[in-house]
């Protein structure tokens, strides 16, 4: 029979998968940076800025006050340093150089012209000679920014792409180039891939593409301890033809098991899967954090509805600009509009929600996180 698992374990076991089962030390070096981010195999990048990079976050969150230069070394640093590359996995994300194998096949459909956004893909085809020069332009000078080339210039705002941004993101999500670092206002500079990259993970076998789903299934599994088939695919952004043979391939060799939970459809458990008694957690969570970037699963496992609201005009939101959810125990207990001042050294504490239900000790846990967040990134902490 299938074993049937309860909501409050499900919920206990999927922190336990995202790191939040293990203690805060005082002050995390960068093994346990390393070992977070092999356990999590991903940090979304997003260009908010308003409190922090929500790369920064997840760590934070896990593993409480850390280096971040520990982790800008990780992704950016000297090739001896570097651990993590940048590409499209669930987002831009960060991650280690061990995935890079089996994101080949996503690299192939750009190159293609059947992967990325449609203005980017007629430089895989009719206009892939304009692409050729600027990977030319990058091979002969070396690492360059979009605003290093003239016919970029007048361009201004995240999103305000030119032709030779859009090739050189076409260019990226094919494989040829890849981000060497990153510039003070968070511009990607590009190099070839090759030059970023260690030589014996480019000389890695591609895996075929079935091969590749499974391992990335696995490996989101892992990260999930217990999920849908839906969440195990939406971690790597597969399409459900190219997850449902590798679920069903891993459930064959064991790698995951089918579980029931109530109000859960197809539920699978990692073999390996942690069941703690207790989660004694006490964090504020980044909107891109991976424990709650599926907003159906954060209301499927916390009751928590939980809407960013970045895009809605100031006036219809409801609980404020950046919020982050704040987890006590195994609950997710509040949302926090926070803001950094960075000139007056502050951290703004916008507006505070406390869920109907939210247990005892909740708020003083809250006030406690406030001040340990603001210590990290060196604000003073500002009532609300």
């Amino acid at each position: 029979m299938m074993e049937r698992i309860s909501l409050p374990l499900a919920r206990r076991i999927a922190l336990a998968a995202q790191g939040f089962a293990s203690g805060r030390t005082a002050a995390a070096g960068p093994a346990q940076l390393r070992r977070l981010l092999d356990r999590l195999r991903l940090h979304q990048i997003d260009s908010v800025n308003v409190l922090a990079r929500a790369h920064y976050l997840p760590a934070f969150s896990r593993l409480g006050a850390y280096d971040r230069a520990d982790l800008d070394r990780l992704a950016w640093g000297p090739k001896r340093q570097r651990r993590l590359f940048e590409y499209w996995a669930h987002e831009a994300s960060l991650l280690p150089f061990d995935v890079q194998p089996f994101l080949r096949w996503r690299m192939a459909q750009a190159d293609r012209g059947d992967a990325g956004w449609g203005r980017m893909r007629v430089y895989a085809t009719e206009r892939r000679p304009e692409a050729m020069a600027l990977l030319d332009r990058v091979r002969g000078e070396g690492p360059l920014a979009a605003s290093d080339f003239e016919s970029h210039k007048g361009q201004s705002g995240w999103w305000e792409w030119s032709d030779t941004k859009r090739a050189l993101e076409w260019l990226f999500w094919a494989g040829h180039i890849t981000t060497a670092t990153r510039r003070g206002s968070f511009e990607r500079v590009y190099d070839l891939t090759e030059r970023v990259i260690p030589t014996d993970v480019l000389a890695r076998p591609t895996p075929n593409d079935a091969d590749a789903h499974r391992a990335l299934i696995e490996q989101a599994a892992a990260a999930h301890g217990i999920a849908t088939g839906g969440e195990l695919r939406d971690y790597f952004r597969q399409s459900p033809a190219q997850a449902a043979p590798a679920i069903q391939a891993l459930a064959e060799e064991g790698v995951i098991v089918p579980v029931e939970v109530p109000g859960w459809r197809h539920a699978w458990l990692h073999r390996d899967a942690r069941r703690p008694r207790r989660i004694e957690a006490q964090a504020l969570l980044a909107p891109f954090d991976p424990l709650i970037w599926e907003r159906d699963r954060t209301e499927r496992l916390f009751g928590f509805r939980y809407r960013i609201e970045i895009y809605v005009p100031a006036e219809k939101r409801q609980h404020g600009y950046y919020v982050l959810p704040f987890l006590f125990g195994d609950q997710l207990v509040a949302r926090v509009d926070l803001k950094a001042d960075r000139q007056a050294h502050r951290l703004i504490v916008q507006s505070v929600h406390f869920e109907p239900a939210s247990p005892d000790g909740a708020r003083e846990a809250l006030r406690d996180e406030l001040e340990r967040m603001a210590g990290w990134l060196g604000l003073d902490r500002s009532a609300t």
